[in-house]
This record gives C-alpha cells, sequence and structure tokens, in this order.
C-alpha cells in the first residue's frame, strides 16, 4: 500500500499553465516570449516546488509569484518598452481596433510600474484581490484600494486622450 499523499503546487497544471500564459501574454505581449516564460515558470516551479507553502496562499498565486519575477527579469532584458499586446479579433474594423491598442498602450505606458503590475495581475492573470494580495503580500481590501485608483488613473488618461483629439480639431476649424 502506497502511503497517502496531499496533492502538490502542481497537482493540476492545465488549469496554471493557462494562467500563467495570460499574464505572461499581458505583460510581455509576445506570445513566442510567453511561452518561454510560461516555461521557465514551471521548470523554476518543479526545481522548488518542496519550498511551496499552501498556509501562504493558493498554487496559482505562488506560480505568478514566480511569474512575477520571471517577467521582470525578461523586462529589464528587453529595456523599458512595454509588451505588444496579443493578437485577437472581436469583429471591430482594423483600423478602430488598431487606434483601440495604441490608445490604451499609451495609456498604460503613463502608469507607474505598480499600477500596471496590479492592472496585469487582475486582467492578465485573472486573479481575485486575496490572490494578488498573496503575490504581493498585502491585504485583499488594500489591493482592492490599489487596484480601483489604478483603473480610476487610467481611465482618467484615457479620457484625457479622447478629449485632446475633440479640441485639436475643433481648434483647426477656426
Amino acid at each position: 500500500m502506497r502511503p497517502f499523499r496531499t496533492r502538490g503546487p502542481l497537482a493540476d497544471p492545465e488549469a496554471l499553465i493557462r494562467h500563467v500564459y495570460a499574464y505572461a501574454a499581458y505583460r510581455l505581449g509576445d506570445a513566442h516570449d510567453a511561452e518561454d516564460l510560461t516555461s521557465e515558470v514551471f521548470e523554476r516551479a518543479l526545481r522548488y516546488q518542496r519550498t511551496y507553502d499552501p498556509a501562504k496562499g493558493e498554487p496559482v498565486a505562488w506560480l505568478l509569484g514566480i511569474a512575477r519575477r520571471c517577467a521582470d527579469d525578461a523586462l529589464a532584458r528587453r529595456g523599458r518598452e512595454l509588451p505588444e499586446q496579443a493578437e485577437t479579433w472581436d469583429g471591430r474594423s482594423l483600423e478602430d481596433d488598431t487606434v483601440r491598442r495604441l490608445t490604451l498602450r499609451s495609456a498604460l505606458a503613463q502608469l507607474s510600474d505598480r499600477d500596471r503590475e496590479l492592472i496585469a495581475l487582475r486582467y492578465g492573470g485573472d486573479l481575485t484581490a486575496a490572490q494578488i494580495g498573496s503575490v504581493l503580500d498585502a491585504q485583499p481590501n488594500a489591493v482592492e484600494v490599489a487596484l480601483h485608483r489604478a483603473l480610476a488613473r487610467l481611465r482618467h488618461i484615457l479620457e484625457s486622450e479622447e478629449a485632446e483629439p475633440a479640441r485639436t480639431s475643433s481648434a483647426g476649424r477656426l
């Protein structure tokens, strides 16, 4: 008879791979780089799985903590440039989609590193505030407040950029 074993942090790899890849794609933009980063994260996770402590959070938070460090390293090697967004098509015209992406990219570039990281963990990694708190070693309500403020800053930047072309075009008609 085999002794009873608890499930390790990598017991459900398919779901974890999706989360890590989504986060990596959001942070790095390039699909190939995101695949490489995902592989690197799981390689490190396998090597250090004995260090995983379930009392400190869920496996996805542990893996995204590893992914954050790997992404930071990859971005440092790449320079300070922001990632390209993954290619998707939702039925809008190519021109509208391109303008929307460039506007969002420009607005994100104006945010602090911390704000971009919070948005990447929430929307790229699809984590809850509690899970983000585990990754960042913060209280969930502090994460919610910080994320709310980051989104408010992003919204303000986007609204300012949206109003700017209207002022420029109306000034040109005078």
